[in-house]
């Protein structure tokens, strides 16, 4: 389980004295308790899943990134360098990250499977990309790629709508 893993490298790192890791790891297991003792007050005994950790580490690696913008843009290095060894530290428990390129085709792979054909469809495919690739990918690129993709195939099915009926219409007036 991904919460032991994490326990086991806080355990390593309290002995190599390696404070940096320590903090972080410790902020990790604390962000994961909270989710846990959330989850119990909705009646999940067992705390959250792996998956959930997983968008949890995410979303984490995601905060330390715009905090790591910030802190570029105003010059102050020494914070910057800090949250970038943090992002380490926390992406060391994540799988490898899907390109964009693979991201796109799962998202195609899906919309075929599923025959969704407009932007109404978005919820249960994204249901569905995070149920199957949690943790591999940045789910708010997910979205603007599912977005584009439903977009098209939605203007595309009205185009060919309104060549069938002008079709039609020809038709009937021959």
């Amino acid at each position: 389980m991904l919460r032991d893993e994490i326990k086991l490298k806080l355990n390593e790192c309290l002995k190599n004295q390696d404070k940096k890791s320590i903090s972080t790891l410790r902020l990790v297991l604390a962000a994961v308790k909270d989710r846990d003792i959330a989850a119990r007050s909705s009646g999940n005994n067992s705390g959250i899943s792996d998956d959930e950790i997983k968008l949890l580490l995410q979303t984490m690696i995601k905060q330390r990134k715009e905090s790591a913008d910030i802190y570029e843009k105003a010059g102050r290095v020494e914070l910057l360098e800090s949250e970038n060894k943090e992002i380490e530290i926390i992406s060391c428990f994540l799988p490898k990250q899907m390109t964009n390129v693979e991201i796109s085709e799962a998202i195609e792979k899906l919309i075929k499977e599923t025959n969704a054909s407009s932007i109404k469809d978005m919820g249960s495919l994204m249901s569905k990309l995070k149920r199957d690739y949690a943790g591999r990918c940045d789910f708010s690129l997910v979205a603007k790629i599912a977005r584009e993709k439903l977009g098209w195939i939605y203007k595309y099915i009205k185009i060919l709508k309104r060549a069938f009926e002008f079709c039609y219409q020809m038709s009937k007036l021959k």
